[in-house]
């Protein structure tokens, strides 16, 4: 609860990955890689009560074996590929008594903190925004990016009539990290997205920023972690 408010976290996690099949249950830095996720929420000031959304039944039992609570199965048909990601939420608040908040954390950000959580919680209070969400600063700037045509030219992404060659005269550019969002309930329920022009963002360093998508990532990870593990031990 945060100055009132209660507020409800929902980690989905559906068994059909094909980039990385089952990821969010393969082992990571020595658990599976829906725990880490699990862990941090738990140690949020602020969350209320912690649920998973999922249709798998290993993930669910899993994910209970650390502690979450599941409260629902989701259907197998809000669990394919080209569902919307806003699709669980919605049937997770269509199925639960109303929270003032609802924060969505993917299982896929492992090396995201308790700080990141409670700091876009608290982001979204601060600044009365219907939403907050997790960003990091991008280091490919649009300024640098081009499009090319049927013949091979280059056209700017973004057309300007300055031309930006240094690095420090581009201006800051962020992407969403996939790794925090929060919104009001009543909101979100209504908009169906947690991204509008009044969103309010938490910026996140990159190296707490790493969404697991390929087998790159999850390997990019795993040495992180490793090398995260040995530094504490020296």
């Amino acid at each position: 609860m945060i100055h009132g408010k209660k507020v409800l976290a929902i980690i989905p996690a559906r068994g059909g990955s094909k980039a990385v099949p089952r990821k969010n249950i393969r082992e990571i830095g020595g658990k599976p890689l829906i725990a880490w996720t699990i862990e941090e929420a738990k140690k949020s000031q602020y969350i209320d009560r912690l649920i998973l959304s999922s249709e798998d039944d290993e993930i669910i039992k899993i994910a209970q074996k650390w502690g979450c609570e599941i409260a629902f199965k989701r259907p197998v048909e809000l669990a394919q590929d080209d569902t919307p990601g806003i699709a669980p939420v919605l049937h997770a608040l269509n199925q639960l008594p109303i929270y003032d908040y609802v924060v969505l954390l993917q299982p896929t950000s492992p090396l995201r903190q308790v700080i990141d959580i409670d700091g876009c919680i608290e982001a979204c209070i601060r600044y009365e925004s219907y939403s907050s969400v997790s960003v990091t600063e991008s280091d490919s700037s649009p300024y640098w990016m081009y499009t090319i045509d049927r013949t091979g030219q280059m056209q700017p992404f973004i057309k300007t009539h300055n031309i930006l060659d240094r690095r420090q005269d581009l201006p800051k550019v962020y992407l969403l990290n996939g790794a925090v969002y929060v919104a009001q309930t009543e909101w979100i329920l209504q908009s169906k997205n947690f991204i509008s022009d009044g969103t309010t963002a938490y910026v996140m360093p990159i190296e707490r920023s790493i969404d697991i998508d390929t087998e790159l990532d999850f390997n990019i990870v795993q040495l992180t972690l490793k090398e995260t593990n040995n530094t504490q031990k020296s």
